[in-house]
C-alpha cells in the first residue's frame, strides 16, 4: 500500500489532497499491468471503475460500422481515464488498449463512489479533471470538423514541442500511422504533408525525432488558418 500511496501524490486527479485520503485511496487501488496490444476494455463493457497510468501509454479509440478506427486519445503516466462510468454506472464509451507495456491503477466504482459520498473533496476534483477532458474532446471534434490535415499536425507538433520544455524539439511518440488516424487522414497524406513541411524549412524531420525550425510558420498554419503552399 505504501508503494501506491507514492504514486497517487502525482497524479493530477488527485492532487492537492491530506495523507488520509491518499491512505484511504491506496487501500482500493488495484495494480494491474498490460502487454502492449492487450485490450483493457472495450465499447460496451460494463463501467466497472476507472484507471490511472503509472507507466506506459494507453490509445483510447472507436471502431466505425465499416471497421475504421478513429484514435480519440493517448493517455500517459499520471493520466486517468474511465472515470465517466463512476458516475453513470453505464458502459465504457470507448475501446482502451495499451500501445506500450503499461502499469496501472484500478479504482473499482463500488469502492470509489463509497469514499466520496464520506469525502466530496475526491468528488470535485474528478469533476474539475472531467472539465478539463470535455474542453480537451471538444476541441478535437472542432479540429476534425473545420480544420485541414495541415493545421492539425501544426498544431499536434506545436503542443509535442512545449511538452517537454524544449521549443524546437517535438518527438512523435505513436507510430505514423496512429498519428494519422488520430488527426482524422491517413498515413498517405501525413507522409505528403509533413513532406512539404521539410520542404518549406519549416520542420526537419528524421524518422520520429522533429526539429521545428519555423515556429511563427507553424503557429500561422495552426491558429490563423494559413495554407501551406
Amino acid at each position: 500500500m505504501k508503494e501506491v500511496r507514492g504514486q497517487l501524490a502525482g497524479i493530477p486527479l488527485f492532487s492537492g489532497l491530506s495523507g488520509e485520503q491518499y491512505d484511504a485511496l491506496a487501500r482500493i487501488g488495484v495494480r494491474r499491468s498490460s502487454r502492449k496490444g492487450e485490450r483493457i476494455f472495450s465499447e460496451g463493457d460494463e463501467g466497472t471503475g476507472f484507471y490511472v497510468v503509472v507507466t506506459g501509454r494507453v490509445k483510447i479509440s472507436k471502431v466505425s460500422a465499416e471497421g475504421k478506427e478513429q484514435i480519440l486519445h493517448f493517455f500517459g503516466p499520471g493520466e486517468s481515464f474511465g472515470e465517466v462510468s463512476v458516475f453513470t454506472g453505464q458502459g465504457f464509451p470507448a475501446d482502451a488498449v495499451a500501445a506500450a507495456q503499461t502499469a496501472l491503477l484500478f479504482f473499482p466504482r463500488t469502492s470509489f463512489t463509497a469514499l466520496i459520498r464520506n469525502d466530496p473533496a475526491l468528488a470535485l476534483n474528478m469533476l474539475a479533471q472531467l472539465s478539463q477532458r470535455l474542453r480537451q474532446f471538444a476541441g478535437l471534434i472542432e479540429d476534425l470538423s473545420l480544420k485541414e490535415v495541415p493545421e492539425r499536425l501544426a498544431k499536434y507538433l506545436l503542443y509535442l514541442s512545449g511538452r517537454d520544455g524544449d521549443a524546437r524539439a517535438a518527438e512523435l511518440d505513436v507510430s505514423k500511422g496512429q498519428l494519422a488516424s488520430l488527426l482524422g487522414t491517413i498515413p498517405e497524406t501525413l507522409s505528403r504533408i509533413l513532406t512539404k513541411m521539410n520542404r518549406r524549412g519549416l520542420i526537419r524531420s528524421r524518422g520520429a525525432q522533429i526539429t521545428i525550425l519555423d515556429r511563427p510558420g507553424l503557429d500561422a498554419i495552426a491558429f490563423e488558418g494559413k495554407k501551406l503552399p
